[in-house]
């Protein structure tokens, strides 16, 4: 693609985690950016100087409109949103308002710029605990939790107004996603984060007592929860080609499986920590979690079939080593250095 035929590209929650991923991502191929974030969990440091920055909510239709206006936008990456399973059980309605309810805002705020793509950060959980492994694109989605219904919802919004409307989309369902970029720029900044890497790796470093195993008596190897886990610089990269191909026939929408199609036991997560880190962590082991499947594995055959997706991280160990490096970098910063989230 021409670097003429590139619009600027909206990307929700791109102070976040794996928004700020997707931000280097589109810079790196030639794309300009934007971001909106109302740095509830991200960070202003997160995003380069040189990316236009709003601080504000995407439920807020005239400061989209004006974005929009501003930074001629011509398709929208969608990151902004809550994303831990326990508390949206404790808490369905705030995720109901954040996932689905601000996601519909944003989606409408689309259709009346006539911004024609929308790629959409939906997850895995979509598909409840299914019967079957790896996990295909068209294994029915029944959803456990309000995390999940949420973002089906959001994907079925999508999916309803392309019909409607001059708009396509993609939706791209990730598995476990980890480490950090390569180069030091971003990683995984949230305070108190759930991801099993990141608490392993904040173990270590010191920062908790120890890391909980949660289920030891499931049908996998050792007995503990499989789980299929991706680079968040792979990830990102998947996002960039999504975004060219919906602009490369703009009559088609796709939905596709992110993760490498293997999986590692908690107990192999932990193992790897300890080698890379050279260090013991203290595991402590208790019961299972309610719907935590034994084991969630992508089949990634579509995204493998559909964009040139080639990964360069495929290797626990540098997942491991890169979010690793990320954790150092942030126990060097000050806490002015960090600002919100």
């Amino acid at each position: 693609m021409s670097e003429t035929l590139k619009p600027s590209v909206l990307v929700t929650g791109g102070a976040g985690y794996i928004g700020s991923h997707a931000v280097h991502a589109l810079k790196d191929a030639g794309w300009g950016a934007v971001v909106i974030d109302n740095l509830s969990t991200g960070f202003r440091f997160a995003v380069p100087d040189d990316v236009p920055f709003y601080e504000g909510d995407i439920e807020d239709g005239e400061l989209l409109a004006r974005i929009f206006a501003e930074q001629g936008t011509g398709a929208i990456m969608h990151f902004a949103g809550s994303i831990i399973v326990p508390e949206s059980v404790s808490d369905p309605l705030k995720y109901y308002h954040n996932n689905t309810v601000r996601s519909r805002a944003l989606i409408e705020a689309a259709v009346k710029a006539g911004i024609a793509h929308f790629i959409f950060s939906s997850t895995a959980a979509t598909y409840g605990i299914p019967d079957v492994s790896p996990v295909s694109e068209d294994t029915p989605r029944v959803p456990i939790n309000p995390y999940g219904w949420s973002k089906l919802m959001t994907e079925q919004m999508l999916a309803d107004t392309a019909l409607a409307h001059d708009i396509n989309y993609c939706v791209l369902r990730y598995f476990n996603v980890a480490g950090a970029d390569p180069q030091g720029r971003t990683g995984q900044s949230t305070a108190g984060a759930t991801h099993l890497i990141k608490v392993a790796l904040e173990t270590a470093l010191g920062k908790r007592e120890s890391v909980s195993v949660f289920g030891t008596d499931y049908d996998t190897p050792d007995g503990t929860g499989v789980r299929d886990y991706i680079h968040v610089s792979d990830l990102a990269s998947a996002h960039v080609l999504a975004l060219a191909a919906l602009m490369d026939q703009p009559e088609r929408c796709l939905t596709m499986n992110c993760g490498y199609g293997r999986g590692f036991s908690v107990m192999e997560v932990l193992d790897a920590v300890d080698r890379v880190t050279n260090l013991k962590i203290d595991r402590r082991m208790e019961p299972r979690r309610a719907g935590d499947p034994g084991s969630l594995i992508s089949d990634p055959s579509r995204i493998r079939s559909t964009v040139p997706w080639q990964p360069q991280h495929d290797d626990l160990d540098v997942i491991i080593a890169h979010a690793l490096a990320w954790e150092r970098k942030l126990a060097s910063m000050s806490s002015s250095d960090r600002g919100n989230g």
